[in-house]
């Protein structure tokens, strides 16, 4: 069982951005979650993985392969109070789910 979270890398964020980015994707995607599958992940690890995509585009075709599957995803669109216009679409938060299920809509995706 895992979270994944993916970081847009066309928009500059700096460090403290991505990493409140990424806790609203897996806080959002948590909520969405089967509760089951939240028990089962709680009772392992938590694992979470970050990794990056090159554009918003790829954030809209991951939430679509996410959504046929029955994935939990959250899509963070910022408020624009510090670094990025409002509305900026900065991450999306998948899971909990099987690292399988997540894998075979990630799998090709590198680390951030």
């Amino acid at each position: 069982m895992k979270q994944v979270m993916i970081v847009r890398t066309d928009i500059k964020m700096g460090k403290g951005k991505i990493a409140a980015q990424c806790c609203h994707a897996a806080i959002g995607a948590y909520k969405q979650a089967d509760k089951e599958k939240i028990r089962k992940w709680e009772n392992e690890a938590y694992a979470k993985v970050v990794l990056k995509v090159p554009s918003v585009h790829d954030l809209f075709m991951l939430r679509e392969r996410a959504r046929a599957k029955g994935v939990a995803y959250y899509l963070v669109t910022d408020a624009g109070r510090t670094q990025l216009p409002q509305s900026t679409i900065t991450v999306l938060g998948l899971g909990p789910d099987e690292d399988d299920v997540i894998d075979e809509i990630t799998g090709d995706l590198k680390l951030l």
